[in-house]
């Protein structure tokens, strides 16, 4: 049983040349590089700042022994303040702006429409002209012939 590399290879660079998987692969790496960034504010900013106000200021320090074993609460601390952060920046940041600007750019569906005929506003959802009566379900729009002399 052979296997041809040159197929195989070809469907994994029509799969990159898509650009879901570059795109994905750069959200990884700012998402990486990001979360960096919010665990040395949580560990370097606002664990300090916890610490002034509950008197712990190293939440990492902070283990519990039962029958010589560690249960490390002040690394879940962390984590968590992490997370909590990371999931406010992600909402407020990203999912909030988007959302409206989403808003702003769909467009409602008019709800009325000319009549080819004359010209009046009529419901979109009309089928004859409540003005002319004629039937515009199934007319396009006249569109005048050239004049010519």
């Amino acid at each position: 049983m052979s296997l041809q590399c040159g197929t195989g290879m070809q469907g994994f660079k029509a799969f990159l040349s898509r650009g879901n998987a570059v795109d994905l692969a750069v959200g990884v790496i700012i998402g990486a590089s990001f979360k960096s960034i919010v665990d040395a504010l949580v560990e370097d900013v606002i664990n300090p700042l916890l610490g002034v106000m509950g008197g712990q200021p190293d939440f990492g320090a902070l283990n519990v022994t039962i029958e010589n074993n560690i249960f490390k609460i002040g690394h879940l601390c962390n984590t968590i303040i992490s997370f909590l952060i990371m999931a406010m920046v992600l909402y407020f940041g990203i999912i909030t702006p988007y959302n409206w600007l989403l808003k702003k750019l769909r467009r409602k569906a008019p709800a009325t429409q000319d009549c080819p005929f004359c010209a009046s506003s009529i419901p979109v959802q009309a089928t004859v002209c409540s003005f002319c009566t004629r039937d515009v379900g199934t007319l396009a729009p006249i569109i005048p012939a050239p004049v010519t002399y």
